[in-house]
This record gives structure tokens, C-alpha cells and sequence, in this order.
């Protein structure tokens, strides 16, 4: 599995216009059993309970099962189980959506398809939720311009509520920017809209990508991808007198 997601990642970054046409395929028994053994047992539980060890004790059978509904085209995501944790130097809360462990399984697997692609296209500047890279990387980089170049401002910016909002419809033109297979971009839209369960209630999901979702860091780098790192890199740099870092 790993040989045929480095040559995706290949051929993304020779072609940078092409389009993926062939990859749910890849979500199959044994990268999904492969997805299975990697994820953390002790974790929250979505709204059924299933525990990794629970799916465990019929692996084999459980994994059949969910890739012939991939194939059939009749698997659907599980609302994901909403709570509240604590948002970090502030008094208030911040959702996180607890997915259904079959469904952390498939997110696991899109998230591998899509880091295989898009890290080919992801810029130099970019660091959060990247593999190998993280926020004491941009430190440092940052320290370097602070400490070597005349430097007349740095501007900390935080988007409100970004998870949240993320546009669907948006979201999908953008994914169809490097993949055009139908069956893939179904599994993802279906995520999307799986909704969610808070206090017994069932609620419909029109935008955003709920924070706990294994696939939702990738899906908004992509989304950053397009809206926030190309605009400041083709428009925003241009405008600018000196040199602006990002």
C-alpha cells in the first residue's frame, strides 16, 4: 500500500495539473486493516461505543463488510458524537465531533490518499498538521528573520471559528482541482454531510468539517490551499513593498 501511495505522490509532484481518476480502489481490506492496526485504542468513542478492540474481535469480517459497501456505494458515515472541550488561554469551549471508529477507519485511509497528493502542492510556508512539520518549525523560521532582517511587523492572525464554516460547496471545487473520481469525492461529500448528535438530537451538517475528524486536518489545508496561501502568494506578496513572509 505504501508503494502505491509514493507513487501517487509521485506522479503529483511531476504533474502538477494532473487529475486523479482512479483512487477509492486504494480503500481496500488491506490498507483499511492497515488504517485499523494504526489508529490509538484508547480514544473517545462515537455515538455507538464501538471500541477498536470491539471491532477487533471479528476484523477480518467487519472490514469485508465495509469495503462492499464502499464498492455498492451504500456506505454512509455515522453522525459524529459532538462534545466541548477546553480552548486553550480562553474561558470558552470549542466543539470536537468523536466519529463512529468504522468511519475513523475510512477517514484514516482518505486522510493517506490526500496527504499523497496534496503535500506535493502544499507551500514551503505552510506548517500546521503536516507530516514532519509543526509550529516550533515556523518558530524558527520566523526567528531567523527576526534576528538576521530588518523586520517592521509581525501580524498574528487567527481565523474565528474556522472548522466550522468551512464551505462545502467550495470545498469539493477545490478537490476536483487534483481528483476526478466520483467515488472518492462521493466518501468525502458524505462526510461532510454526515451531521451530528448532541444531547440525543440529531443536526444536520451544511458547512464545515468537525474538529476530530481524521481527515478534516488534511481537508483544510487543502481548503487554506486555495483561499488563503495561493491568494497571499499570487496577489497579496505582489502588493507588497519589501519583502513579506507568510
Amino acid at each position: 500500500m505504501e508503494t502505491k501511495l509514493e507513487r501517487i505522490a509521485e506522479l503529483a509532484r511531476a504533474y502538477p495539473s494532473m487529475k486523479f481518476t482512479s483512487l477509492a480502489h486504494l480503500l481496500d481490506k488491506d490498507m483499511l486493516k492497515q488504517c485499523h492496526h494504526e489508529l490509538a485504542g484508547k480514544k473517545a468513542t462515537g455515538i455507538k461505543g464501538i471500541t477498536k478492540e470491539k471491532y477487533a474481535e471479528n476484523l477480518d469480517e467487519n472490514v469485508e463488510y465495509l469495503v462492499e459497501r464502499m464498492k455498492k456505494k451504500s456506505y454512509r458515515p455515522v453522525p459524529v458524537r459532538r462534545t466541548y472541550i477546553p480552548k486553550p488561554g480562553t474561558p470558552k469551549k470549542r466543539p470536537l465531533g468523536i466519529p463512529e471508529y468504522e468511519d475513523k477507519i475510512v477517514q484514516k485511509g482518505l486522510a493517506k490518499i490526500l496527504n499523497a497528493i496534496y503535500e506535493q502542492d502544499f507551500l514551503d510556508s505552510s506548517f500546521g498538521f503536516r507530516p514532519n512539520r509543526n509550529c516550533h518549525d515556523a518558530l524558527k523560521i520566523l526567528n531567523v528573520y527576526v534576528e538576521r532582517k530588518y523586520t517592521n511587523y509581525i501580524v498574528d492572525v487567527d481565523i474565528k471559528g474556522f472548522f466550522d464554516h468551512v464551505d462545502h460547496k467550495w470545498m469539493m471545487e477545490f478537490l476536483k482541482h487534483r481528483i476526478n473520481d466520483p467515488n472518492l469525492l462521493r466518501v468525502i461529500a458524505r462526510f461532510l454531510k454526515g451531521g451530528y448528535m448532541e444531547e440525543g438530537r440529531l443536526y444536520q451538517t451544511e458547512e464545515g468539517t468537525p474538529q476530530g475528524g481524521l481527515a478534516s486536518p488534511i481537508l483544510a489545508n487543502i481548503y487554506l490551499h486555495y483561499v488563503l496561501d495561493l491568494w497571499f502568494e499570487k496577489v497579496v506578496r505582489k502588493k507588497c513593498r519589501g519583502q513579506a513572509i507568510w
